[in-house]
């Protein structure tokens, strides 16, 4: 799966997510190999990159990032 169109199914499972019930996740769960997919899109790893020092408290258009020990897992909270 390439790092573009997975950044892409992310953007648009928290745009659905958003439309659905009106309000912003508080986290997205991402499986370790879907997150080292998406830290190779330089966009995604600016963001997530510069969003904290800390990387247990790292996060993505302020949603918090949790991985998992899933490969591919996708899902918001």
């Amino acid at each position: 799966m390439s790092e573009t169109s997975l950044l892409n199914e992310l953007n648009a499972t928290i745009e659905y997510y958003v439309n659905r019930n009106g309000y912003q996740p508080t986290r997205i769960i991402l499986g370790y190999k879907a997150y080292s997919s998406l830290m190779k899109d330089k966009t995604f790893a600016d963001e997530v990159n510069n969003s904290a020092v800390n990387p247990n408290k790292r996060k993505y258009k302020k949603l918090k990032i949790k991985v998992t020990k899933d490969d591919y897992q996708l899902e918001l909270e």
